[in-house]
């Protein structure tokens, strides 16, 4: 407590002191900046405490070789040098109350026992501290603006390995950042493997993403998902330019009782049984049939659109042909597309022939949701129950047409 100003004065004044062992310099104005002239202590000096003084890195420039306890707490040090001259002696270092970041090394201090680093900057202590400094049997390290991340969960585990070795622990060891995490204590504090190895987090959300991708793409593929987009596209396509033309062009007005839609391996069935039975006799029913309503020049899509749109029902007679058409599947798309836009209920299902499951392809889950939900009328093989048949199927499109 007196006001000595130079460390380097100070080692010259001992330099002649043989028997000097302890020399006591806190609460001074020491400094040392550095020179060209060395410090020159007394050889004897082993305990030199330099606390509370004005004391920067250069410190480690001029010290007493044979010291065995420094003291240097309450400076202004912010890291130790690598360079400095070797202290083989020294067994117990005060860094506390300084400005440190991180944990010295022992490179210069292969005798070190006991270190004191609290109340420093320190956010994120090396791990390896131990290891680089084997004989170190306690270290004060309580008292820190801790960051709980990541990067502490290895000098936590450190904790664990050391021994007992961390004086203070647990209650000196409190996170002080992130703020949701302050007050928290390092032991109490945990973090997954996984949210600290990016490399680990970036293999893992690699596998997730190609595991959805390949999901997304069999259910796709499964559900012929671009086929209905394509069919989607083509229906807004059409819608599109029908709004455009002109109000007379539109044919929005009913012109059909009924669009069939029937594979082309049933086209006899359909020319010989349904449109005679249809179209004659009493109550003539007006039928929509591709070969001969179908307008030349534009594409069979629209063409099944317009025809649907322009008909009061669709009928639609399934078999196993039926099953395996593209554009049978085409013209069942849209009609269950009208039956939902329209609320209406449009479609008339005749079973032509039994379609047993297998045969029905993943695609067909709507005919397969229609079959279960809706009533079809079966064509009967007995000549005597045709009758009520066309009667049936003439009932369910009655309608006065404009």
């Amino acid at each position: 407590k007196n006001k000595f100003e130079s460390l380097r004065k100070v080692s010259f004044m001992t330099s002649g002191m043989k028997s000097l062992k302890y020399l006591d310099m806190s609460n001074n104005l020491l400094r040392h900046d550095g020179a060209d002239v060395p410090c020159q202590w007394a050889e004897s000096l082993t305990e030199l405490d330099l606390s509370s003084n004005q004391l920067v890195d250069a410190v480690f420039e001029c010290l007493p070789v044979n010291v065995k306890k420094l003291s240097l707490q309450n400076n202004q040090i912010n890291n130790v040098p690598s360079g400095m001259a070797e202290l083989k002696s020294l067994e117990e270092l005060n860094l506390a109350s300084n400005r440190l970041a991180d944990l010295p090394g022992c490179s210069g201090f292969t005798s070190l026992q006991f270190l004191n680093i609290e109340m420093n900057l320190i956010l994120t202590p090396s791990a390896d501290f131990f290891q680089s400094c084997p004989r170190v049997r306690e270290l004060q390290a309580g008292h820190n603006p801790f960051k709980c991340s990541c990067e502490l969960q290895a000098f936590i585990h450190l904790e664990r390995r050391s021994g007992g070795k961390l004086f203070g622990w647990p209650a000196a060891y409190v996170c002080e950042y992130p703020e949701g995490l302050r007050g928290t204590e390092l032991k109490d504090f945990h973090l997954s493997l996984l949210a600290c190895n990016t490399t680990l987090l970036l293999v893992t959300a690699l596998l997730l993403t190609l595991l959805l991708v390949a999901a997304v793409a069999f259910l796709c593929i499964y559900l012929d998902v671009p086929w209905y987009v394509r069919m989607t596209w083509q229906w807004t396509q059409t819608k599109r330019r029908a709004w455009h033309n002109p109000a007379g062009d539109q044919g929005a007005m009913l012109q059909f009782h009924a669009f069939i839609s029937y594979s082309e391996r049933d086209s006899l069935w359909v020319k010989n049984e349904l449109i005679p039975n249809l179209e004659r006799g009493e109550g003539c029913v007006q039928l929509c049939q591709h070969e001969r309503n179908f307008i030349p020049g534009k594409s069979i899509v629209e063409n099944i659109i317009n025809c649907i749109e322009k008909s009061y029902k669709s009928i639609f007679v399934l078999s196993p042909n039926f099953v395996q058409s593209e554009w049978c599947h085409y013209e069942l798309y849209f009609a269950h597309h009208k039956l939902f836009s329209e609320n209406s209920n449009s479609l008339i299902l005749i079973l032509l022939e039994p379609i047993p499951p297998y045969l029905i392809p993943a695609r067909y889950h709507k005919l397969k949701a229609l079959m279960a939900k809706r009533t079809y009328m079966e064509w009967p093989k007995e000549r005597s129950k045709r009758a009520l048949f066309w009667a049936n199927l003439r009932a369910a499109i009655n309608i006065n047409l404009p």
